[in-house]
C-alpha cells in the first residue's frame, strides 16, 4: 500500500455524498481508551470510501490506527487532530475500506490441502468440467510435483463436482487408474462429503469386495458385483482419507495450514475458522501461533465426538494467543445436499443412482448420540456449532437444544446452526425462540442453485434454500459463509450470492430471499464476530477495536449488484500496519 503525503481530499463533496454532517466524528472520538492517546506511530487512512459497518456512523472520511487499534473514526480534521502531526497518511486512492471479513464457518486446515494439491474445481474456479479434464489436470500436477508424489506416495485432487461434470456422474476407480495404477489417488468431491479412489488407494486402505459399508457411509459397488467402484460416501470416504493422510508428515501439515491461512487473506479475511478440528490439529495450530507463523486469526471448533479432551486445556478461551484460540465444539448431523447425502424430511427430487424414490438421505450420527452431545455441550457451557443441511437434521438439532435448555437453564450459549440450507419456515420460528444462530450458505445459490432446482430439491423447495431474508424479517441476525474448501474462501462471491441469489445459468433462485448489500456485509463482518463473542473487538471500524481491515477496488454498496463477485481485494491489514495481503 503506497504511503503518500496528504493530497487533499474534498471534504465538502464527501460529506454531501454521504449525507454526513460536519460533526460526523464527534461520537467516535469521545471516550477513547487511555492507551490510544500515547504518542506512538499512527497511520491515517483517507481518500476513499470508509464503510464502518457501524449504524451510528455508516461511513467516515478518515480513520486513524495506532498500535494495532483504531483510535479515531470520523471527519478528516477530527481524525488528524487525534493522530497528531507525525502520522503517516495512507491514500486510499478512491477505493473502499471495510472491516476485515470474519469467517463464520470454514475449514482453514483443509484449504491448505486445496491450495497445495491438484485443483479439480469446475469453472469459474478451475478446469474440471469433464472427467478427461480431471485426468489431465491431475497428470499435470503430478509432473510439476514429482518430488512430493515420490516423498508421500500419494496424489490428492480436490473439488470435482459431478453436478458440473459433462458426464453428470462421479469418476470411478478405473478412470483414476488410467492416471496411474502405481500410486494411490484420492479425489475429494467439492462438498467434502464424497470422493473417489483408485485401486491402489483402496488397496492401501484395505477396502475389498468383502468390506461392509460403515455406519453412516457407503462404498458404491460395480454393477452386478460387490467390488467397490471407487466412489465413497461420508464415513466410507473419511475412513480411506484417514489411512492415506497418515502418509503426510507433521511438517507437511503445518505448511498446509499456513498456506490455508494465507489463501484466506487473499480474499479479505482476517479471521478464519477451522471447523471440526482434531485435538492434534488444535495443538499444531497452537504451536504455529506460538511461533508467530499465522498471518490471521484462527478460531477452532474441535469435533465433539472425538476431541473433547482439548476442551480441558488452556487453548479453550475467549482471547487469542499468537492468533489462535478454541471457541467451542462442532457436531456433524448429516451430509451434503449437492452430494444427496443431507438428511431430509421429504424425498429427494431425483434420487441418486441405485436409491428408491423414497430416499431422503441419512444422518451422520445416531439420534441418541446427537442428543447426548448437545446435552454435553450445554452442561459444560461450550458453544456448539452443528452442521445440519437437511431439515430432518435441523429438527434433531432443535429438539436437542430444546431439551438441553430445559435441563440446564437459559444462558448466552449461542448454539449455531451451520448451513441450514433446507430450513423450513416453522423451523425459523424455533431457531428464534431457542436462540440458535443461523449461519447460512447462500453461496450455494450460485454454485449449485440450478442443480438443487432441477435434481436435488425441485423448484419449490429450492426457492427457499438458505432463507436469509426470512431470518431478517423475524428480527434475527444471520451469518453467511463459504465452507471453504467446499468453495474458495471468496468473500465477494459470498456477498454476491447473498445479495443476488443468481445461479450459474443466470436464474435468480428465490428472489424473496435476496438480502440488501448493507445487511449482507454485516453478516460477513459484525454479525459473524458477534456469533463468536468477538464483536467487542472485531467486525466494525470503531474506535477501540482491532484495526483488522480490507481494502476493495470498488464499493460493493454502490456497484451494480451483478458485478459484486468481480470486485478485487487490494490490501488486507491485520491490526493496522501489518499488511497480510497486497
Amino acid at each position: 500500500m503506497p504511503y503518500s503525503a496528504f493530497e487533499g481530499f474534498n471534504r465538502r463533496s464527501f460529506l454531501a455524498a454521504t449525507g454526513a454532517s460536519a460533526g460526523l466524528g464527534a461520537s467516535a472520538l469521545a471516550a477513547l481508551p487511555v492507551w490510544s492517546q500515547t504518542r506512538q506511530e499512527t497511520m491515517v487512512f483517507s481518500g476513499g470510501m470508509i464503510r464502518t459497518i457501524n449504524d451510528a456512523m455508516p461511513v467516515a472520511e478518515a480513520l486513524a490506527v495506532r498500535s494495532g487499534r483504531i483510535v479515531a473514526v470520523g471527519t478528516l480534521d477530527d481524525v488528524r487532530s487525534v493522530a497528531g502531526r507525525g502520522a503517516h497518511m495512507v491514500d486510499l486512492q478512491g477505493r473502499t475500506l471495510l472491516p476485515g471479513f470474519f469467517d463464520p464457518h470454514g475449514h482453514v486446515s483443509m484449504v491448505g490441502l486445496q491450495a497445495r494439491y491438484a485443483n479439480l474445481l469446475p469453472a469459474p474456479d478451475g478446469e474440471g468440467n469433464d472427467i478427461p479434464a480431471l485426468q489431465r489436470v491431475t497428470r499435470a500436477w503430478m509432473d510439476r510435483h514429482a518430488d512430493l508424489v515420490r516423498d508421500t506416495g500419494l496424489v490428492i485432487g480436490f473439488g470435482y463436482d459431478d453436478s458440473q461434470l459433462k458426464e453428470q456422474r462421479h469418476p470411478t476407480r478405473d478412470e483414476l487408474d488410467a492416471i496411474t495404477a502405481d500410486v494411490p489417488i484420492l479425489f475429494m468431491h467439492q462438498s467434502g462429503h464424497m470422493g473417489s479412489a483408485n485401486s491402489a488407494a483402496l488397496a492401501a486402505a484395505g477396502i475389498t469386495a468383502e468390506t461392509p459399508n460403515p455406519d453412516n457411509g457407503v462404498f458404491r459397488r460395480r454393477e452386478g458385483s460387490n467390488e467397490p467402484n471407487g466412489v465413497m460416501e461420508e464415513t466410507a470416504m473419511f475412513a480411506v482419507l484417514g489411512v492415506l493422510f497418515t502418509r503426510l508428515s507433521v511438517e507437511a501439515n503445518r505448511q498446509m495450514l499456513v498456506e490455508g491461512a494465507r489463501f484466506y487473506a487473499r480474499f479479505g479475511y482476517t479471521t478464519a475458522q477451522d471447523g471440526r478440528s482434531s485435538s492434534d490439529g488444535c495443538r499444531m495450530v497452537a504451536s504455529l501461533a506460538a511461533e508467530g507463523a499465522l498471518p490471521i486469526d484462527i478460531l477452532s471448533f474441535p469435533d465433539i465426538l472425538t476431541s473433547t479432551d482439548i476442551m480441558e486445556t488452556s487453548l479453550y478461551r475467549r482471547n487469542y494467543e499468537g492468533r489462535f484460540r478454541i471457541g467451542g465444539v462442532k457436531l456433524t448431523l448429516d451430509g451434503s445436499p449437492q452430494a444427496k447425502t443431507a438428511w431430509l424430511s421429504q424425498p429427494y427430487f431425483i434420487p441418486p443412482e441405485g436409491q428408491p424414490a423414497s430416499y431422503r438421505g441419512y444422518p451422520a450420527v445416531s439420534e441418541q448420540k446427537a442428543l447426548e452431545m448437545i446435552d454435553l455441550a450445554f452442561a459444560n457451557n461450550w458453544q456448539i456449532e452443528a452442521h445440519a443441511n437437511g431439515d430432518a437434521a435441523i429438527d434433531l438439532l432443535i429438539a436437542g437444544v430444546r431439551d438441553a435448555t430445559r435441563k440446564h437453564g437459559q444462558a448466552d450459549r449461542r448454539p449455531v446452526l451451520i448451513h441450514g440450507q433446507t430450513t423450513r419456515e416453522d423451523q425459523l420460528d424455533d431457531l428464534k425462540t431457542l436462540g440458535i444462530v443461523p449461519s447460512l450458505f447462500p453461496m450455494h445459490t450460485f454454485y449449485w442453485g440450478d442443480w438443487h432446482r432441477d435434481s436435488v430439491l425441485g423448484p419449490r423447495r429450492a426457492e427457499f434454500i438458505s432463507p436469509c431474508m426470512s431470518v431478517v424479517r423475524r428480527g434475527m441476525r444471520f451469518t453467511s459463509h463459504h465452507d471453504a474448501p467446499v468453495a474458495n474462501p471468496d468473500a465477494m462471491r459470498v456477498l454476491s450470492a447473498t445479495v443476488t441469489r443468481r445461479t450459474r445459468s443466470g436464474d435468480i433462485l428465490g428472489p424473496d430471499e435476496c438480502v440488501p448489500v448493507e445487511i449482507a456485509l454485516k453478516a460477513m463482518t459484525l454479525w459473524a464476530a458477534w456469533q463468536h463473542y468477538e464483536d467487542d473487538q472485531k467486525g466494525s471500524l470503531v474506535a477501540g477495536k482491532l484495526a483488522d481491515m480490507t481494502l476493495l477496488e470498488d464499493d460493493p454498496v454502490t456497484i451494480d449488484p451483478d458485478r459484486i463477485a468481480g470486485i478485487k481485494v487490494s490490501e488486507v491489514y491485520k491490526e493496522g500496519g501489518k499488511v497480510v495481503f497486497s
